[in-house]
């Protein structure tokens, strides 16, 4: 049988009410929902190729260049539980049967706090279940490879309902893509490289030592439906209370682990002040900022605000010599920003941001062409996009 394979791109997803600890690690299941948005792949995604190859060779998987370990429980129970639907549903045996190979590129940093092991699950997922020809939500294997990868198996915003088992904990859409067209994302990079402390190593010492953690679990269906509410009204004001809010609360739960987790930086501090004094200085909540497990900020904003605080914070964080500092989605003009720092009461750290990326909502993986884009040769071995 000869080779055939897929390629296609997966989105990053952000939460806006975290996802911080498991009931179950084997099976992913949260301790609580969690609601995120879907960037657009236009500006942030993960590009995936899944193809099976000759019997006799041997299964690998890449992840930006580097062989991984296959073997990897995560990652071998999202290939088999794709292939057992798949078997259920009528596949070929014979092809399940092949070796499969797998290579995935983030554009974007990894293991950095930007949800790259969502984008790129989610992408090996959809890419497996595109390959075997599965049908049907893919989101419940998503998660058994990354929780949060889950919600970005769908665009828009998408809540993560955490269920009590491996069958009832998925992601489904609160609303779609276009449901907001006006909302706009800048995505500050403060460090590229991968955190001290992993996100499970993280929320299994949360769960063990915490004693604030009860009280989040339990303030989470409010913050649910309150934010659910904020999105379908497109109440920006409510919407970007909750999520600063929660923001804070989780960074909190971080520091009462013991030892504790610092995941942001003095950098991550100074956004936060900034965006706040920016509020005070505009005289309404027109900007909002959120943190995952990382120093890196995701500012959000509407559209008609979007040059201005691209304009404010590159004056305020760039190193004033990178040219190309919004990356993605670019502002359509470069604001005088000078009067209005005049009154913001915050201390610039230049160089404090490396670059940002703008971007705005978008949907779920998406096929793109095998032949042009493939990550892999007519072999299944790796080339290099470099």
């Amino acid at each position: 049988m000869s080779s055939s394979g897929v390629t296609l791109t997966a989105p990053v997803n952000i939460a806006l009410i975290k996802y911080w600890g498991k009931l179950d690690e084997t099976a992913i299941i949260p301790t609580n929902d969690s609601l995120s948005f879907t960037l657009s792949q236009d500006d942030m995604c993960a590009t995936t190729t899944a193809m099976t190859v000759a019997r006799g060779v041997k299964s690998k998987f890449w992840l930006n260049g580097k062989e991984m370990d296959l073997g990897h429980p995560r990652i071998r129970a999202v290939v088999e539980e794709v292939r057992k639907i798949a078997k259920v549903q009528g596949t070929d045996e014979t092809l399940l049967d092949l070796p499969v190979r797998i290579a995935s590129i983030n554009n974007f940093p990894t293991a950095a706090g930007l949800a790259s092991s969502a984008a790129g699950y989610a992408a090996a997922t959809a890419a497996l279940g595109a390959l075997y020809g599965v049908k049907g939500d893919l989101s419940r294997i998503a998660r058994i490879g990354s929780g949060s990868a889950c919600r970005s198996i769908s665009g828009g915003f998408v809540r993560w309902i955490a269920g009590s088992t491996s069958e009832d904990s998925i992601a489904v859409q609160v609303a779609p893509e276009n449901h907001w067209p006006s909302l706009r994302w800048l995505i500050c990079v403060v460090r590229a490289t991968p955190k001290a402390v992993g996100s499970t190593e993280g929320m299994r010492r949360t769960i063990q030592t915490s004693p604030l953690m009860p009280a989040r679990i339990a303030s989470v269906p409010d913050k649910i439906s309150a934010i659910t509410k904020a999105i379908q009204e497109r109440n920006f004001r409510a919407m970007a209370e909750l999520t600063m809010q929660d923001s804070n609360q989780f960074h909190a739960i971080c520091l009462d682990t013991f030892p504790p987790l610092f995941y942001m930086n003095d950098v991550s501090h100074r956004i936060i002040d900034f965006v706040h004094d920016y509020n005070r200085v505009k005289g309404s909540l027109i900007a909002g900022y959120t943190f995952d497990a990382g120093p890196n900020a995701c500012l959000f904003t509407e559209q008609e605000n979007f040059d201005e605080l691209a304009s404010v914070v590159e004056a305020l964080f760039s190193d004033g010599v990178e040219t190309d500092f919004v990356k993605g989605m670019k502002p359509e003009r470069k604001v005088d920003a000078s009067k209005l720092l005049d009154s913001i009461n915050v201390q610039p750290i230049k160089g404090g941001i490396k670059y940002a990326i703008g971007t705005k909502l978008g949907g779920g993986p998406r096929k793109i062409d095998h032949e042009k884009f493939s990550l892999l040769d007519a072999n299944g071995e790796l080339i290099d996009r470099a």
